[in-house]
């Protein structure tokens, strides 16, 4: 393993940014969070500061698309490692603020890349939070069993009700398990800014002695998830609405798989491949490797609150960009870094709800 001694996560206060910093502070780390505090993803997490600072952690107040800003934070923090965590995300926003999500995802990238290159000679590895979304809908095989690439959902077929994936002839494709094996095929402006964040740190880099390693993760989790950003997690938003005594409205047929991983999870992901002897060259997935549908996910959380699990409705509507089925092939994440997920997803469940009631007390 490879000792760190000074570590830079940007989107540092984030869901998973300020679990990791924690994490890693507690660990010995000297760790330093840039983030430009986003009203839409810290409203209501009134205590994310006090947290970091109770951990030790330095906050500096400042935004990926500041070069200048930037260049000061890395240059006076001196890091060994950065964990590029800043990123705006949501499949449907993006598809509104295209600009936005390119200027703070890609510009911001590029951005780090000649920080780094410029202010932070001490920096060996960086490691980026990628997304699964790059696979758009990701590994599938045909009705013979043959890995057959899925081409994009058309909205006339969804409009009728037709949500499965297909191929390019118009075949039913049966999904499976994906991993960095599989074609990327982004399939929303969100997804094909989170692969160029790849590409420009991976390009950025070459030939220097900074190692670029990536995690794409599934559908992230947990306790301390916003429940006021509506582009953060379905899950958490779920809580809130069943707190508030609303309906679940559920797209397509509620059949739409996800592989949600608990943020625990994830971070201990981030940190060993931040401490792994040699860091990964091929893009690791990092899932909880079994899916489960909105529908029933929908369900158990309504159970897990309380409440009665027919209060429900399917809506048929859907979103462009939207995939049909995600589950992540963890089989690398073993391999190279010894990381398996330990919380199971009704364990998970139960804990983000356990969690959601506490919150809707403090908050009422």
């Amino acid at each position: 393993m490879v000792e760190i001694t000074r570590a830079f996560i940007t989107g540092g206060a984030g869901f998973i940014g300020s679990r990791l910093a924690v994490s890693l502070k507690k660990a010995g780390v000297d760790v330093s969070c840039y983030d430009n505090f986003l009203p839409q993803v810290h409203l209501g997490n009134t205590d994310t500061r006090r947290i970091l600072k109770d951990a030790g952690v330095e906050v500096i107040v400042g935004d990926v698309r500041d070069a200048d800003a930037l260049s000061l934070a890395v240059s006076r923090t001196k890091p060994q490692i950065v964990y590029h965590l800043a990123a705006e995300t949501g499949t449907g926003q993006s598809h509104d603020f295209p600009v936005r999500y390119t200027d703070v995802n890609v510009l911001g990238t590029a951005h780090l890349v000649e920080v780094i290159r410029k202010a932070g000679p001490d920096v060996r590895r960086v490691v980026l939070a990628g997304s699964r979304s790059v696979y758009g809908e990701g590994a599938c095989v045909d009705q013979a069993g043959q890995l057959t690439p899925a081409v994009e959902r058309l909205p006339k077929d969804l409009a009728r009700g037709d949500y499965a994936p297909k191929d390019k002839d118009g075949a039913t494709l049966l999904p499976v398990k994906t991993n960095a094996e599989c074609v990327v095929r982004p399939a929303s402006i969100y997804a094909s800014t989170k692969l160029m964040q790849e590409r420009v740190l991976r390009q950025g880099f070459w030939g220097s002695d900074v190692d670029v390693g990536v995690l794409r993760l599934q559908n992230v989790y947990g306790p301390g998830q916003s429940m006021n950003n509506p582009y953060t997690g379905v899950l958490s938003i779920f809580c809130r609405q069943i707190m508030e005594g609303k309906t679940l409205n559920i797209f397509e047929d509620g059949q739409i798989t996800r592989d949600f991983v608990l943020v625990d999870d994830v971070v201990a992901a981030f940190v060993a491949m931040g401490c792994a002897a040699s860091m990964p060259s091929d893009v690791v997935d990092i899932g909880l490797g079994q899916g489960i549908t909105i529908l029933d996910a929908a369900r158990a959380l309504l159970v897990a609150l309380g409440q009665d699990p027919g209060r429900i409705a399917i809506t048929g509507n859907f979103r462009p960009g939207d995939i049909r089925h995600a589950i992540a092939d963890n089989t690398r994440a073993a391999n190279t870094l010894g990381w398996s997920p330990k919380v199971q997803i009704h364990q998970g469940l139960q804990s983000l709800a356990d969690w959601s009631r506490a919150y809707n007390r403090v908050m009422a």
